[in-house]
């Protein structure tokens, strides 16, 4: 058989097998991929303009590419507030999966009075919304003498955080079969045992999820680290963009630049962790 009667056999089938819902949700996919991408993709051409060519025309493409831009951008104090952002976010995500996961392990697997209260407590701060607890925040802040430094944002991050990780990985611990458990524990494994040498192994895929959405509301957060955070040299990336522009004059290409610098780590974190994601948030979907 000719490789041309291979590809048309191919073809035919895959005619055959294409339903006008398919091709409807295929469509629908298109036109939001091109929603999502094209903001990104007009943020990266426009950083390689020059000031002239961004006013002139922002939607041409740039006549040469003004690679300059991130130069200057990282000098201007990208740099700092990248790994400003970077220890923020790492700590964030350590701290608020070590601890849900630890939380989400008791109240999936051991029963005690009063854990389905403290379950629906948890829950509870899912409700709460940042802009609500701002003025007693900013107080209890003041009162533990952390304001204005890296633990004013990492601490509430971890809060706010941890409700939605406890639903997700509960939620897949109790899928993990109890048998599994009884015989680490006839073997001689202790409880942390189990924990960590069966439950975490085998939520691989959730976890990731869990660090995906954690690092993306840790390394975008604004507000917090505007108001708790006085000094420059502390200051995340989402704030100190801000440094970038000017009352008078702004350069876009170099502020462009610096969001396209700053949107890099979640693209390619989601990249590297998109099987897992999809994954992830199906894991544990029917139990409750």
């Amino acid at each position: 058989m000719s490789a041309a009667n291979v590809r048309k056999a191919r073809n035919r089938i895959a005619s055959e097998k294409m339903t006008p819902l398919m091709a409807l949700i295929i469509f629908a996919l298109v036109i939001y991929f091109v929603i999502i991408a094209y903001p990104l993709i007009w943020m990266l051409f426009n950083s390689l303009k020059t000031y002239k060519e961004i006013y002139k025309d922002i939607w041409a493409l740039p006549s040469v590419p003004q690679w300059q831009n991130f130069t200057d951008a990282w000098e201007h104090g990208i740099s700092n507030y990248f790994l400003n952002s970077l220890l923020v976010t790492g700590s964030t995500v350590i701290g608020a999966i070590l601890f849900a996961a630890l939380a989400a392990y008791a109240l999936a697997r051991f029963r005690f009075r009063g854990s389905q209260i403290i379950f629906a407590m948890i829950m509870g701060g899912m409700m709460l919304s940042p802009q609500v607890t701002l003025i007693p925040l900013y107080k209890i802040i003041q009162t533990l003498n952390i304001h204005n430094t890296f633990w004013a944002l990492i601490i509430p991050y971890i809060a706010y955080r941890i409700p939605l990780i406890v639903m997700l990985v509960r939620s897949h611990f109790l899928t993990i079969p109890k048998e599994m458990e009884e015989s680490a524990i006839l073997d001689g494994c202790s409880s942390f045992g189990v924990f960590t040498r069966i439950f975490l192994p085998m939520s691989k895929p959730i976890l990731l999820t869990a660090t995906i959405l954690v690092a993306y509301y840790a390394w975008n957060e604004f507000m917090y680290a505007l108001i708790f955070i006085d000094s420059d040299k502390l200051r995340t990336i989402p704030v100190g963009l801000m440094n970038l522009r000017d009352a008078l004059l702004t350069n876009w290409g170099v502020l462009l630049a610096g969001m396209t610098i700053s949107a890099l780590p979640l693209i390619i974190l989601f990249l590297l962790m998109q099987k897992q994601f999809i994954r992830g948030m199906t894991a544990g979907a029917v139990k409750g």
